[in-house]
């Protein structure tokens, strides 16, 4: 049987070379369900898969695309826990640009009703890479300060929340126009300060910020133009989860001395490449700890889930190109139809 799917003409290339076409329907492996997907989240890692930078883990589908919302159609007789029509939400290495997808039962969440399936598809890859980054990671502790770079991203406002939900003193969130800063600080549980990191020196702000201390925990997706501000930034015994390098890997010139005399820890943090027993306990100390207070954003919630555009998915090169403005404040989600 097909389906149809957002494919890429050569395998990789411009947005131009993606478009819907026909596939084969997934076929299920022990311990998955086929999910008819209803929407996606857009992320900057579709960007460089389509580009052909960065292939999906072995044993992944092809398909473009980490995280979905949808309706379970088909449930293996080794499945307890989900049933055919079951409303979900879901995280996988690829494929969820598509009509149907295959996906762990370990992978799921029960898509909450007040949730529209933009806002449910909103939440996978962001919610669980900053949970991961923040506390199994960054190990946030009540009282922290911290410093979220890429504040205005989908993984930045939800770090933004989930630092405030774990009691930081100070959240600091950096990012490159007024208009983000502005959005970011009146947010219900957003940043508590912010910096233009195109104008300021971030590492004077948050150091004013905290009376000269430093920030306890940082999450960095920037890298190279951010690293030796991050050193100064940083706390005595302060924590950096280095999520991603938008701005280069290399680092040509570098003083170690604050990472010495600081204590400084230093830890990368990949999910899409880890095992599935790591994200299946991941998603479940996540589930048990922060989705029920998750709402969308005109919720009462202490985490509200924000949408910046919903697209339908044949204008899917449309949307790519939104996404590569980077003026998005907010998740970018594409609806099948």
């Amino acid at each position: 049987m097909s389906m149809q799917a957002v494919l890429i003409k050569d395998g990789k290339g411009p947005v131009e070379n993606i478009y819907i076409g026909e596939t084969s329907i997934p076929t299920l492996q022990p311990g998955q369900v086929l999910v008819k997907v209803k929407a996606f989240g857009l992320n900057r890692m579709d960007i460089s898969q389509r580009e052909g930078n960065y292939p999906p883990p072995p044993g992944s589908s092809e398909i473009l695309g980490v995280e979905f919302s949808g309706i379970v159609s088909n449930a293996g007789t080794d499945i307890s826990e989900w049933k055919v029509g079951d409303e979900v939400l879901g995280l996988v290495g690829g494929g969820a640009y598509a009509e149907y997808i295959a996906v762990y039962h370990t992978h799921l969440l029960k898509k909450p009703s007040h949730l529209t399936w933009a806002e449910a598809a909103s939440i996978p890859e962001n919610f669980l890479t900053a949970f991961q980054a923040l506390v199994l990671v960054g190990k946030i502790t009540e009282g922290d300060n911290v410093l979220i770079h890429a504040g205005a991203s989908g993984v930045g406002v939800s770090a933004l929340q989930l630092a405030r939900v774990y009691g930081a003193h100070t959240v600091t969130a950096t990012t490159s126009t007024q208009e983000k800063i502005d959005w970011l600080l009146n947010l219900p549980n957003g940043a508590t300060h912010a910096a233009n990191y195109k104008t300021e020196d971030f590492a004077a702000v948050v150091k004013k910020v905290t009376q000269n201390k430093g920030v306890d925990v940082i999450i960095d997706s920037v890298g190279q133009s951010h690293f030796n501000q991050n050193l100064e930034a940083m706390a005595v015994d302060g924590r950096m989860t280095v999520l991603a390098h938008m701005s280069g890997a290399v680092v040509e010139k570098a003083n170690l001395a604050p990472i010495l005399y600081k204590r400084l820890h230093i830890e990368g943090s990949t999910l899409r490449r880890r095992t599935l027993k790591y994200q299946a306990e991941l998603i479940a100390q996540f589930r048990q700890e922060v989705f029920g207070k998750i709402t969308s954003e005109g919720g009462e919630g202490p985490v509200r889930t924000y949408v910046y555009k919903v697209f339908p998915w044949s204008e899917i090169q449309e949307a790519h190109k939104e996404l590569e403005t980077n003026k998005n404040a907010g998740k970018i989600i594409v609806e099948v139809v």
